[in-house]
């Protein structure tokens, strides 16, 4: 932007100011706030057009799953590390490394927008590097599109009126020169109540909410459910059930619903215990309890399919899970045999569930 900036002023134009200013100047403020809210170095932000979901992509040489975040920015960087994936920076080792993020970025922690930018920059550097990183929709993603904040902590829900009041600085700033993005208005128009916690409660609605400007830019381009070669990902469980209406359409009508294409009905698929983010039939403490018998038959009904990781913060004993299904101990580790070859809970510092 500089490099245009003098160009202008060498050949002494006086049009810059009034063409190309603008969208130079609203560039940088999106910038400026988005390092922000990323309390660190962040990147530019999708383009506005929400596009479809792929849901089924190939098979990757080195795949990797990580769990639960959970708002614990320190944690999250821990899980990354010990994956492999991330430097001492916080800039992406992974290389060619695929790695799937199985849901629940939001509520128990502080952190949640950080952690949100975090992941959005992550997926960039990656690509550049010949790798990938898939974020799922949870349980928890779920609940706060739909306006359900019982477990986000107070300082959870003030960090997103910090994210207004920043949102609404860039829009002031922007405003200075006649180029506000009239899509980023609704944050800087919000008229807030004079109680601090019913203010950060409005703003977490209003940021999340389905459309809401944090809906739209990160949760509606995250999976519900993603299947890479053989292995299935998802944050609860796919029930035969789930498996019959099917990934694509669920993948898709998730997320007309949080990006507010169809605000007004949450999918059923996304709500009860049964719900694709919620179900626990493969991952009960008791294994006598896990229905190993559904899992193979919703695995016969994905074309391909012959594992599923999953994931509940609910669970210490990750190991007595795996076995339930028919895992084994050796194919648990950085450099295990398995497709799956790292499975890491950031929580607990632990395997998630896996089937097959």
């Amino acid at each position: 932007m500089l490099d245009r900036v003098s160009s202008w002023f060498r050949k002494g134009s006086q049009g810059y100011c009034s063409t190309d200013f603008p969208q130079d100047w609203s560039a940088f403020v999106n910038c400026f706030v988005d390092t922000l809210h990323a309390d660190g170095p962040a990147v530019k932000g999708p383009a506005a057009k929400i596009e479809p979901l792929t849901t089924f992509l190939p098979a990757a040489a080195r795949l990797v799953a990580i769990g639960d975040l959970h708002g614990d920015m320190g944690k999250t960087r821990r899980a990354f590390k010990i994956a492999g994936l991330i430097d001492a920076n916080d800039r992406w080792t992974g290389g060619s490394t695929t790695a799937v993020q199985v849901g629940d970025q939001l509520d128990r922690g502080d952190n949640e927008v950080q952690i949100l930018y975090f992941l959005e920059r992550l997926q960039q550097e990656a690509a550049a590097a010949g790798g990938a990183l898939h974020i799922l929709n949870g349980n928890h993603e779920t609940m706060n599109v739909g306006g359900r904040f019982r477990y986000a902590t107070q300082p959870g829900r003030i960090d997103f009126l910090r994210w207004q009041l920043l949102q609404s600085i860039g829009e002031s700033l922007k405003a200075k020169c006649g180029c506000s993005d009239p899509g980023q208005n609704a944050a800087a128009e919000l008229q807030l109540p004079p109680n601090l916690m019913q203010a950060a409660t409005t703003a977490r609605l209003a940021a999340l909410q389905p459309g809401g400007v944090v809906a739209q830019r990160f949760l509606a381009r995250h999976h519900t459910v993603l299947q890479i070669g053989s292995t299935v990902f998802v944050h609860g469980g796919i029930l035969p059930s789930h498996a019959e209406y099917g990934l694509e359409r669920i993948n898709r009508e998730s997320q007309e619903w949080i990006s507010g294409q169809n605000p007004q009905q949450e999918p059923a698929f996304l709500g009860g215990r049964s719900a694709v983010v919620w179900a626990r039939e493969y991952s009960a403490e008791d294994a006598s309890r896990c229905d190993c018998s559904a899992l193979q038959e919703a695995l016969g009904k994905i074309s391909g399919a012959k594992r599923m990781v999953s994931c509940s913060p609910r669970h210490h004993n990750f190991v007595f899970q795996l076995f339930a299904c028919g895992w084994f101990p050796q194919q648990i580790g950085s450099f295990a045999p398995h497709p799956v070859q790292c499975l890491l809970h950031a929580m607990h510092q632990q395997c998630c569930t896996c089937c097959d």
